[in-house]
């Protein structure tokens, strides 16, 4: 048990290593800084944490669907107490569902989520970084052009699946008007039945 913990301790370290401000999944601006409440399941501003089992009643998700999220990246509990349990914010079940919605909405994989996410999170940091007062017109001329890129790179994706969509759609229309035209050619050689 000490080796599976020190184990996670070592996974999360080294996560929090590799992210940076940039390219960090996180639930939003103020996620960065994360930190870890006691069990009484309060969060930095007072508000009132789930476990598990509630968040994922909540979100409408299975325990083990947000255990998945978590280990592919796409969602980060925003505490944990002293033993471990996960603790989810409101801002937590929000996540999930943006996630849902992608997923039913735009038929994306969790790869494909997982990049927009990223990206969305990323124009978060973004606007709150051109709102600094400290930021130069040359910084939020980059700001800018970063976030352009963004929603245009976003904008593919959906373009994409729109296509395949489309695609989809035009081979059904085709088989529909074969089948068609299949049964009127039945219809038309069965001879009239009389009465």
């Amino acid at each position: 048990m000490d080796a599976r913990i020190a184990s996670r301790k070592g996974q999360r370290k080294a996560r929090e290593k590799r992210m940076t401000a940039g390219d960090a999944v996180h639930q939003g601006p103020a996620r960065y800084g994360r930190r870890r409440t006691g069990a009484g399941g309060r969060g930095g501003g007072g508000e009132a944490l789930l476990g598990i089992g509630a968040a994922a009643a909540q979100a409408g998700v299975s325990q083990r669907a947000l255990r998945y999220y978590q280990q592919l990246g796409l969602l980060t509990p925003c505490s944990s107490t002293p033993g471990g349990m996960r603790r989810y914010s409101e801002a937590d079940i929000s996540r999930v569902a943006r996630i849902r919605q992608l997923q039913t909405l735009l038929g994306l994989n969790l790869d494909e989520i997982a990049i927009v996410l990223r990206h969305e999170d990323r124009m978060a940091a973004i606007k709150d970084a051109y709102r600094d007062e400290h930021a130069t017109d040359a910084d939020r001329r980059g700001l800018a052009a970063e976030s352009l890129r963004l929603q245009q790179e976003l904008r593919s994706t959906v373009q994409a699946k729109r296509a395949a969509i489309d695609s989809f759609l035009a081979d059904l229309d085709e088989r529909i008007l074969r089948t068609r035209d299949i049964l009127e050619g039945v219809a038309a050689a069965s001879p009239a039945r009389e009465d």
